[in-house]
């Protein structure tokens, strides 16, 4: 049963409607939205790769066979490294083994953020592939379920970093088609950079598609870009609306799989994050505008618990937060992200002892509706560096029962 509280303040936003999506509260304004704090239940966190005083294990993505318990993670070596680390849990998370010598060694050359997705073409065979960032998006693939893998042909993408999410094309369906959404760096005048790090410039969102199942891709097209604009006023001043930096999307469809939704980071971080929609499969997408102040973070990463509520995991940066900076994640409604509700609540998954520098989550639903968030972070005080860990959220949390 849900509390009270929480039935009479979603009453409150649904009769507020529209209004909500349609003026966004003010930077600094906080929602009464609660907390509920996990970070200091050590029982609920695994360490994948411990760091040390010399190795800083960053950005890790993972992905969940359909076994529902065999789980492979990739990372990076420093902030935006390169790859190289892999990491294989056959419990679903509670002990993991280290596979870094399955992968080819031009994996090693491979930089910044990897990240791993399953795919299945239409004749059922399924495919695992690891794409990194730089030189632009090198990949590797897996035709066995991970146990050898190969280094295939770059895409030949210029980008800031490779795909931080991948969904079907059409929902249901194992046919090979999917979308893919990642961000690139342009210039005043439009030119594309090619490396990082960043040049002066701003980020554009893109979208591409297969439709092999990930072996070729379209050219990708730009679905969110917000440059400065200037407007001249009848009485000759001028206007100025600066730039926002949409990044790191994070796509999924809605519960009726007629609408597609893109959470963005929106890295200059002066207000909230950025929300996007299309409902023609991606053809044609809505202007950002901001998400919940419950949802601004940077990288989120969505599932569907079993309840139909979402989950979205995230490095926390909303403006007044009192768990700025950890490893955070909401709960609340799809509902909630089209109106501007505040959602039903927030977990503090991992308290961060390096400020802002942690996130870039991978999450998982189990059978049993446990979930399942990784992310990298410096968990301790100590002289260790970042560490790859993995915290599990039982499914009483959400139901209320452990709160």
């Amino acid at each position: 049963m849900r509390h009270p509280f929480l039935i009479f303040r979603r009453f409150l936003f649904v009769l507020a409607g529209l209004a909500v999506s349609a003026v966004p509260a003010p930077a600094g304004e906080r929602p009464d939205l609660p907390t509920i704090d996990l970070s200091a239940r050590s029982e609920l966190q695994t360490v994948v790769a411990q760091g040390t005083p010399e190795v800083y294990q960053g950005h890790p993505t993972s992905v969940l066979l359909p076994d529902g318990k065999t789980l492979i993670a990739v990372w990076s070596l420093g902030h935006g490294g390169f790859a190289g680390p892999m990491a294989e849990s056959r419990d679903a998370g509670l002990s993991w083994t280290r596979i870094d010598q399955r992968a080819p060694e031009g994996f090693r050359q491979h930089k910044n953020c990897p990240s791993i997705y399953r795919t299945v073409n239409k004749e059922g065979e399924s495919f695992l592939w690891v794409f990194s960032a730089q030189p632009r998006m090198p990949r590797i693939l897996s035709r066995d379920g991970g146990k050898t893998w190969t280094e295939t042909e770059p895409l030949g993408l210029k980008c800031v970093m490779a795909f931080s999410s991948m969904i079907p094309k059409h929902p249901g369906k194992e046919d090979g088609c999917y979308l893919a959404f990642y961000h690139h760096r342009v210039s005043e005048d439009g030119t594309v950079f090619d490396t990082e790090p960043r040049e002066p410039g701003r980020l554009e969102t893109l979208v591409t598609e297969t439709a092999d199942a990930g072996f070729t891709w379209s050219a990708p097209c730009v679905i969110a870009s917000l440059p400065e604009t200037k407007t001249a006023a009848p009485d000759g001043s001028v206007e100025v609306v600066p730039k926002r930096d949409p990044c790191e999307p994070c796509a999924f469809w809605s519960p009726g799989r007629d609408e597609i939704c893109v959470l963005l980071r929106e890295n200059t971080h002066t207000d909230r994050s950025l929300v996007i929609f299309s409902r023609d499969g991606g053809q044609t997408w809505t202007e950002p505008r901001p998400t919940p102040w419950g949802l601004t973070g940077d990288r989120h990463a969505v599932l569907y618990l079993p309840d139909g509520r979402i989950f979205a995991a995230m490095r926390d940066v909303a403006p007044g937060s009192e768990t700025l900076g950890h490893f955070v994640a909401w709960v609340g409604r799809y509902e909630d992200i089209k109106t501007g509700a505040p959602g039903d609540f927030r977990l503090k998954l991992i308290h961060s002892y390096a400020g802002r520098d942690c996130g870039y989550p991978a999450v998982h639903l189990l059978a049993d509706g446990t979930v399942l968030a990784m992310t990298y972070i410096k968990y301790d005080e100590g002289a260790n560096k970042h560490s790859v860990v993995l915290v599990r959220i039982p499914p009483e949390i959400f139901a209320g029962e452990d709160r």
